[in-house]
């Protein structure tokens, strides 16, 4: 009787085994047990179970409980809610590591261009006879002439997206 009480009463208020598990600070399989009949909650369960189920201990323990239907929109409505809070969550961490990102690419962007205007471009003065120091100019060259002309672009984007993504007050 007890076990078909708890088991019709969980299902009626839209719970699963492992929902009312975690609200008693059990293990799923202590649940089962319990609708099973293989074994009964202590007395303090008992109150935490009623407690958890929204119904009197007397309930539990008397007469089978018939197995009532759950208001299924009401049911649907608070899991699509849990759904929207999670999704929320989700976009919001999302927006704030892209916000951060772009912030970094910003700071490095900015070290870059300092780096580059406190070295003044030293492959210029370089000999370029020897075969390796040629390699090593001009593959410096090449990024001081991409960096140049693609880094103001860059900067401008990332600086329109911190915009975008800020947190809106």
């Amino acid at each position: 009787m007890l076990n078909e009480n708890i088991k019709a009463l969980r299902k009626s208020k839209g719970l699963s085994q492992q929902e009312l598990a975690v609200k008693l600070n059990v293990v799923r399989q202590t649940i089962s047990k319990w609708e099973q009949g293989l074994s009964v909650p202590d007395s303090d369960l008992l109150i935490a179970l009623s407690e958890a189920l929204e119904t009197p201990v007397s309930t539990l323990l008397g007469e089978t409980v018939a197995e009532s239907e759950a208001d299924a929109v009401k049911v649907l409505s608070e899991k699509l809610e849990i759904i929207n809070l999670q999704f929320a969550r989700r976009k919001t961490f999302r927006r704030k590591v892209l916000h951060w990102s772009l912030i970094s690419l910003c700071v490095v962007i900015v070290a870059v261009s300092a780096a580059l205007v406190v070295v003044n471009s030293p492959y210029l003065g370089w000999d370029f006879s020897d075969p390796e120091i040629a390699v090593v100019g001009t593959v410096f060259h090449a990024f001081e002439w991409l960096f140049v002309r693609l880094a103001p672009m860059v900067l401008i984007a990332a600086i329109i997206g911190i915009y975008l993504t800020r947190k809106k007050a």
